[in-house]
């Protein structure tokens, strides 16, 4: 069996263990090619522009009739 623990820990103690638990919000910027929110130092998945400049190809769909 496992060794448990010879004394209980306080409640301070426990909840200082747990400080950097809490979750963030992801930091959003706004596109500088298109203006769409997105994670910074990532390619638009909108428009394909990083750093002012098109990096990947975005094929746009025609609506059928």
């Amino acid at each position: 069996m496992p060794p448990h623990p010879k004394r209980k820990l306080s409640k301070g103690r426990r909840d200082r263990r747990r400080a950097h638990d809490a979750l963030e919000p992801a930091s959003l910027v706004a596109c500088s090619n298109c203006g769409t929110m997105i994670l910074q130092h990532i390619v638009c998945p909108n428009c394909g522009f990083y750093k002012g400049r098109e990096v990947i190809e975005i094929k746009k769909e025609e609506k059928k009739k």
